[in-house]
């Protein structure tokens, strides 16, 4: 058997399993068309430029919930972890429902590309700056599409399969869903129209366009809901014995019981069907434990102590880079670690505000700890 036999072998195998709902590789395609890769299938592509790019080496940098927390306990979720659990539990999911295992891998591996530093709560800091500057409002997942597209490869950007993509900027764990069914007659314009409407803080209506990207949404939750827990009572914010009683009777009083419920509970709801679903009781436990989470979590004194700081220093910033691009002043990181390594398109095809947000996105936390300490604490001894 020849070489090319060989890989038409292996391509054939590797799907004559899959869901008649899975989406297939033969129908993956790209914005711009590419020579066929003969081993690695269109999604397996994907995921290795995903997971070999700088942005996803910078995940580790980059805080999940609790801001600062990893500068005196390494063991601390942050967004690297986080991105290696969804990817985790999808798969889990995945291979129980016979889907697409290398696209949802892909997916889950980029899904939280475009998180600026300190999460959630630096996502507002510079949602807000950005909107005072007149480019709308930031959106991480948004942002994740902005890199792959457009940031990645000095600025040619990754060329991946429109799934992925579509996938990378339908996951949202934060909106609450029992079932998930895939909206498949997405096209390129619904994404740019989407990407408009979110920046202008319109309300849309909005699934993935496949089963895996469904399964990636509904394992980004599975992913952090009970992990923030256990964050916050390491971190002494919380006490287990504080969690609702009948939230921990029924989905489990530890991150791997929880898991286990909502993942089980997924699986069961979505065999042989086209769409990825909780039963209404686990939906509703589930929800009533991130609202939990918000309360006594994500408000809590101390998170919000970070927030006035990040909030602070993420005006000073962005009005630093604001400045220098307008002075032209080459020194500034924003010429030396971000524009000189960018190609003309990119330089011409965004405003300065656009090239301030998307050099702060690609920030870690400590970059951005010792930019702020660089620009007001600039004296060297």
């Amino acid at each position: 058997m020849n070489k090319k036999d060989i890989f038409k072998k292996i391509a054939a195998t590797t799907f004559e399993n899959l869901s008649p709902f899975a989406f297939k590789d033969t129908e993956a395609y790209r914005l711009k068309p590419e020579p066929k890769e003969h081993i690695r299938t269109n999604f397996a592509l994907d995921r290795d430029r995903i997971l070999y790019s700088g942005a996803y080496r910078r995940y580790h940098g980059k805080t999940q919930v609790f801001s600062f927390t990893n500068l005196i306990d390494e063991e601390m979720t942050n967004r690297n972890l986080h991105t290696t659990y969804v990817s985790q539990i999808s798969r889990t999911i995945g291979k129980a429902l016979s889907l697409n295992l290398e696209l949802i891998e892909a997916i889950a591996l980029g899904h939280d590309l475009g998180h600026c530093p300190f999460g959630h709560d630096g996502e507002k800091a510079l949602s807000r700056v950005c909107r005072l500057h007149g480019i709308g409002s930031f959106h991480h997942n948004i942002e994740s599409l902005q890199i792959v597209d457009h940031i990645a490869k000095k600025g040619k950007g990754m060329n991946l399969t429109f799934q992925v993509r579509d996938g990378i900027i339908s996951h949202d764990g934060e909106v609450h869903n029992t079932v998930l069914r895939p909206q498949r007659d997405k096209t390129e314009a619904d994404i740019q129209d989407y990407i408009e409407k979110k920046s202008h803080d319109q309300s849309v209506a909005w699934m993935p366009a496949t089963m895996e990207g469904c399964v990636v949404r509904i394992s980004d939750t599975i992913a952090y809901i009970g992990q923030d827990i256990e964050d916050a009572v390491r971190f002494k914010i919380l006490k287990s014995d504080q969690l609702p009683q009948d939230c921990t009777d029924f989905l489990g009083n530890s991150n791997s019981q929880i898991i286990d419920t909502l993942v089980k509970s997924v699986i069961v709801n979505s065999y042989e069907n086209e769409h990825i679903a909780f039963d209404e009781e686990t939906s509703h436990y589930l929800l009533k434990l991130k609202n939990f989470n918000y309360k006594y979590i994500y408000t809590d004194e101390n998170v919000k102590h970070a927030n006035q700081i990040i909030n602070r220093s993420m005006d000073i910033l962005f009005a630093k880079y604001m400045e220098d691009l307008t002075k032209k002043n080459t020194n500034s990181k924003i010429f030396l670690h971000f524009l000189n390594h960018k190609n003309e398109i990119y330089k011409e095809s965004f405003s300065p505000a656009e090239k301030v947000r998307d050099f702060i996105a690609t920030m870690t936390d400590r970059y951005y700890n010792e930019e702020i300490k660089d620009y007001l604490l600039p004296w060297k001894l």
